[in-house]
């Protein structure tokens, strides 16, 4: 009887964490349609404000501001042409700059990390490319970007650091939050456990476990609930490609 509850609790819980995947999915294609539609008037915007910079008649001071706006502008191109390529699916994995990810992934909690006034200390080693389903990995990093904001205090102290050593990157994620317990770490990558009770479906986990592995990789932790010394750290363990140096 037990483990007919035990099965029942289960599938309510997949099929919960199910429609909120729709519901997210939704949204994101939502979003994407949206960044086509900006992308049009961003397009005439430009054009307008060349046109504006080289008509003769406007004074040294107007072109300068038309020239920082037209910068401003391409900045904005680039925000949209990145995320419309990480959200196209991909049949087969593609050489990627793990920077790229993470930036992506920071600008996705960029409000939460400014609104809990956490620390960001990036350490991070440039020109390090994987094969990877990009849209995937960013979902993974994203993941456990979110779960180190949800432990981590006001003032708390974020790490990212990216590092190759021999012919693996190392990704680490690092946290000062309040740890994870012994006796729940074994249980950390298994479907449906969760200690974040209602605000989880216990899949965030299992899912990224998943996808690193799907991209030839590993993933570990280590925790630390002693005082003065708490902290979580994920480390993501990918093959480089060719092309890092």
């Amino acid at each position: 009887m037990d483990d007919i509850s035990d099965l029942q609790a289960r599938l309510a819980a997949a099929t919960g964490a199910l429609l909120e995947s729709n519901k997210r999915a939704v949204a994101g294609q939502l979003a994407l349609e949206i960044m086509h539609e900006v992308r049009n008037p961003l397009e005439a915007l430009g054009n307008l404000l060349f046109l504006a910079r080289t008509d003769i008649s406007g004074s040294e001071e107007l072109r300068h501001y038309m020239l920082l706006a037209e910068e401003q502008l391409a900045n904005l191109n680039e925000l949209v042409s990145r995320t419309l390529s990480f959200a196209r699916p991909s049949a087969q994995p593609t050489a990627m700059s793990l920077v790229a990810v993470l930036e992506a992934a920071l600008r996705i909690h960029q409000r939460a990390i400014e609104r809990k006034k956490i620390h960001l200390v990036r350490d991070i080693a440039y020109n390090l490319t994987s094969d990877l389903y990009a849209a995937e990995m960013l979902q993974v990093v994203s993941n456990l970007l979110m779960n180190a904001l949800h432990a981590l205090p006001d003032s708390g102290v974020l790490c990212l650091r990216l590092r190759k050593r021999r012919d693996k990157i190392h990704v680490v994620i690092a946290d000062n939050g309040h740890g994870i317990p012994w006796e729940h770490r074994s249980q950390i990558f298994e479907p449906f456990f969760t200690t974040k009770k209602e605000q989880g479906n216990g899949l965030g986990l299992s899912l990224s476990k998943e996808i690193v592995e799907r991209n030839r990789g590993k993933i570990s932790m280590r925790s630390s609930v002693r005082p003065a010394k708490s902290g979580t750290t994920f480390r993501i363990s990918l093959p480089c490609s060719v092309l890092s140096s």
